[in-house]
């Protein structure tokens, strides 16, 4: 397609990096507002005097809001745009993170707490579909790699706050809440910055619309490059549009029929085992940590540790993912958190347990740099952001269900059982990755999805 063919001959430069980093910031704010949870619970279990059961219902309501908010996010990405999906979901989310700041009582802030979970759930499925259709193949599982990374920034931002906001000053828990909604204002420099996706354009008929964005594109390179740009190669002609309506019935029938059934059953797979551990792990560990005999303001200050570890670990797996493909370092990666999780597991001490969930940090945080990079290739652009957020709205059933399954292990098969049954789910993960995933290093999109699979339906 000349069009597309223009775009993804565009060396990586300035313009490119801008787009990394306002999608990154949207994650980075998007892993607070995750994170931050886990260091709420003591606080407002104080506060209102909470059952556990009442706790893990908080554990589970930002994923639950997730998971709904990554599916209609998916949906009206394909309808109506990335872009402005992208700027509603922001302001769902800075706006009930304000709500949850001030609630008087505990339905009212579970009740902020799924909706800014909805927000921060539908921001979250459509950055990386979104992105990952501006930049050329070669590059294309580092972008997203480094991309998804700036998620870590938001979690070690909210084991800050939770040692310095949360737990030293009266309301603490209230002020980190303000905090996380900070990410309002970005919306004013999203709303002049970022164009809407070229492919999404064409696979909508908008192909003028679409040439200027590739044309602004090729100018702000130029300009930054100084350089002359690639020559087009030479591609096939052009197929024309075809405008397809998306909704959520139409989409699964699509994802689950014919050959494309596969692809869409390791991805979901990929998705809920990450999820599902990560969760588990991250909901649970500060108060893992004080049951474990280590005082709440030390466990706190073992959080910034574990939480630190997230950085190297998706960006070691963003580099990978050219290098060795991404499904080969998903399942690397899984592999490394399913033996973190074993050698947490055996440890009583403080410190090797803190350095065991390190490890552990590190292993899952790069396995979903590489599932961000992986997903959005493996699904046509008509149907990309639909197939992204049902992959991650599936995945956050797992972090539904993980808090409370963790809570309750806990209470019946001890700290080792908990990280016993983490280490058996990345296993499976691990052998389904590498038997049934897709290859997909530097290829382009077109090449991986718009051949469309034999028996699949619209």
């Amino acid at each position: 397609m000349t069009l597309l063919a223009r775009l993804d001959r565009l060396p990586l430069s300035r313009p490119h990096y801008l787009l990394l980093l306002l999608g990154g910031l949207g994650y980075t704010f998007d892993g607070m507002d995750s994170a931050v949870v886990a260091f709420l619970l003591p606080s407002v279990q104080e506060v209102w005097g909470l059952t556990n059961a009442q706790l893990g219902l908080i554990g589970s309501a930002t994923p639950f809001g997730f998971l709904f908010g990554a599916t209609c996010a998916g949906l009206l990405g394909d309808r109506i745009g990335r872009r402005q999906v992208m700027m509603w979901a922001l302001a769902v989310y800075a706006l009930f993170s304000v709500v949850g700041a001030l609630a008087p009582n505990y339905g009212i802030f579970l009740g902020a707490r799924v909706l800014a979970g909805f927000g921060a759930g539908a921001e979250s499925a459509i950055i990386a579909p979104f992105l990952s259709e501006f930049v050329p193949a070669a590059r294309r599982g580092w972008f997203v790699g480094a991309l998804a990374g700036f998620f870590s920034f938001g979690f070690v931002a909210a084991a800050l706050l939770g040692r310095f906001v949360v737990q030293p000053l009266p309301e603490g828990w209230r002020w980190a809440q303000v905090i996380t909604a900070a990410p309002i204002v970005m919306l004013l420099w999203w709303r002049r910055s970022l164009p809407e996706s070229p492919r999404f354009l064409l696979a909508n008929g908008r192909a003028d619309e679409a040439e200027r964005v590739v044309a602004d594109l090729e100018r702000r390179v130029l300009a930054a490059t100084g350089a002359e740009l690639p020559p087009v190669p030479e591609v096939a002609v052009e197929r024309p549009a075809r405008t397809r309506r998306i909704g959520l019935l139409s989409a699964l029938r699509y994802l689950w029929s014919g050959a494309m059934a596969g692809r869409t059953a390791i991805t979901w797979l990929i998705w809920f085992v990450i999820t599902f551990s990560y969760y588990g792990f991250f909901t649970w560990i500060p108060t893992l940590l004080v049951q474990q005999g280590i005082t709440v303001t030390r466990s706190f200050e073992f959080s910034i540790i574990i939480y630190l570890a997230q950085v190297p670990g998706y960006f070691s797996a963003a580099w990978l993912g050219e290098l060795l493909d991404r499904k080969n370092t998903i399942a690397l990666y899984l592999a490394g958190a399913a033996a973190g999780a074993y050698w947490m597991s055996q440890m009583t001490d403080p410190v090797l347990i803190t350095t065991s969930a390190a490890v552990l940090s590190f292993f899952l945080n790069g396995t979903y740099a590489a599932v961000y990079s992986y997903t959005p290739e493996v699904f046509p652009t008509w149907i990309r952001a639909s197939g992204t957020g049902l992959s991650s709205a599936f995945g956050r059933v797992g972090s539904i269900i993980a808090p409370s399954v963790i809570g309750m292990s806990a209470a019946t098969l001890g700290f080792a059982g908990v990280f016993g049954m983490t280490t058996a789910v990345l296993a499976a993960g691990v052998v389904c990755t590498l038997l049934f995933g897709v290859s997909t290093a530097g290829r382009s999109l077109e090449d991986l999805t718009e051949s469309e699979p034999q028996g699949a339906t619209r």
